[in-house]
């Protein structure tokens, strides 16, 4: 058909036709559903969001490929950058509800950030997805009903994790904590003190940091005072690094476990050479033998991000992989709900009964009582290897 049409062609046109045609570009025209991401995209924690900006792509790429989400509309990624400031979070966050319509917010690294958007997307009934921030209380706000999910560590979990690493790699008897001064070093706070008591040691002591702090000796030192046979840091990847930095400028050789903050950033090229003695959590890995579902995102992100040539280069692994599974999982609560209002679609969450994952197969992800898919079976430990992050063997 031509596409400039006169008056006396398009009226000649059967009224069937024209119907018909319409009602087509109606359908092919359906409004995309809006998803969004509120997350660090600039700043020393930009590679965080670099990492859940290509998880949820990859997972909407293959969705939409199959025909998208209720009946055939696509999916449509909006971010907006959080600057790694709680503030800036609950704006940008009013902005992709208000201006944008997303039907639900994807989360960032920072959980302090998190903490802030927790209960306006409560108050205003729409879903929102943590992929990485790991803090308690962002899914365990209290809220009833509750709107909040992660597909990501819980730190009373990751604790136990990480003591229990230190006391099987490092033989350690005697802890000491170094964390940032946020909610989220809080949070970790409690979370370790707890595990250790379970665990039947007993914590050298405990010192914070703030993020733009540069030099940690002192803080140090009274933890070598105390008798720290290990560090267990918590922090993101600038200020971690200058942890390490003291410990090197320092001469102290205690190893450190660290939660998952440092590889939000550039922490390898900031930490320097003692970089690659640090372990650290994650919940996914793409080296070693693969899945199906390992086998397949692994070929998109090599296909559609040329920087990525081999498992070594997808960096973090959490952030993509985390990412991946909670946008998969959010598409079966969209379809569940067959409808995007954030009640059902809170519903849908809940009606979810099993998703052969990334990270793992899922069985009832969500329940009224645990809004965190997954649990302390789904860490593994690494370590960095120049700027790739590898499993620790052996």
């Amino acid at each position: 058909m031509p596409k400039h049409l006169t008056r006396r062609q398009a009226l000649a046109i059967p009224a069937g036709l024209a119907l018909a045609n319409l009602a087509g570009r109606t359908a092919f025209a359906a409004d995309p559903v809006k998803v969004g991401l509120v997350a660090a995209l600039s700043g020393p924690s930009a590679k965080s969001g670099e990492g859940i900006t290509r998880g949820l792509t990859i997972a909407i790429d293959e969705i939409n490929a199959k025909g998208g989400v209720l009946g055939g509309r696509m999916l449509e990624l909006v971010r907006r950058d959080d600057e790694s400031n709680p503030a800036k979070g609950q704006t940008a966050a009013r902005e992709l509800l208000d201006k944008e319509g997303a039907v639900i917010l994807f989360g960032g690294i920072d959980s302090p950030v998190s903490q802030a958007i927790v209960p306006l997307m409560n108050t205003a009934k729409v879903p929102f997805m943590g992929v990485w921030a790991a803090a308690t209380n962002i899914t365990r706000n209290g809220a009833n009903p509750n709107y909040i999910f992660r597909v990501s560590a819980v730190d009373v979990l990751v604790d136990r994790a990480l003591i229990k690493h230190a006391m099987t790699s490092f033989s350690s008897k005697t802890p000491g904590l170094i964390l940032v001064n946020n909610g989220w070093g809080e949070s970790n706070l409690g979370g370790l003190t707890a595990a250790a008591q379970v665990a039947g040691i007993k914590l050298a002591g405990a010192e914070k940091f703030d993020d733009k702090d540069v030099d940690m000796t002192p803080q140090l030192q009274r933890l070598r005072d105390a008798g720290a046979d290990t560090l267990i840091l918590v922090g993101n990847a600038a200020p971690g690094a200058q942890v390490i930095k003291s410990l090197q400028r320092s001469a102290w050789t205690v190893p450190v476990v660290s939660h998952w903050g440092i590889s939000g950033g550039r922490f390898p090229e900031l930490a320097g050479s003692w970089a690659g003695k640090v372990h650290f959590v994650q919940t996914y890995s793409f080296f070693g033998n693969q899945s199906d579902v390992g086998k397949r995102v692994l070929a998109a992100l090599m296909a559609k991000y040329p920087d990525i040539k081999g498992p070594g280069d997808v960096t973090p692994p959490v952030g993509v992989a985390n990412a991946y599974d909670a946008m998969q999982l959010t598409a079966l609560a969209l379809n569940k709900a067959g409808v995007t209002d954030g009640e059902k679609l809170r519903e849908g969450f809940l009606g979810i009964d099993s998703y052969q994952g990334l990270i793992k197969s899922y069985t009832k992800p969500f329940t009224d009582d645990n809004h965190d898919a997954l649990n302390e079976n789904d860490y593994i430990m690494v370590r960095y290897n120049g700027d790739q992050i590898e499993p620790i063997t052996g």
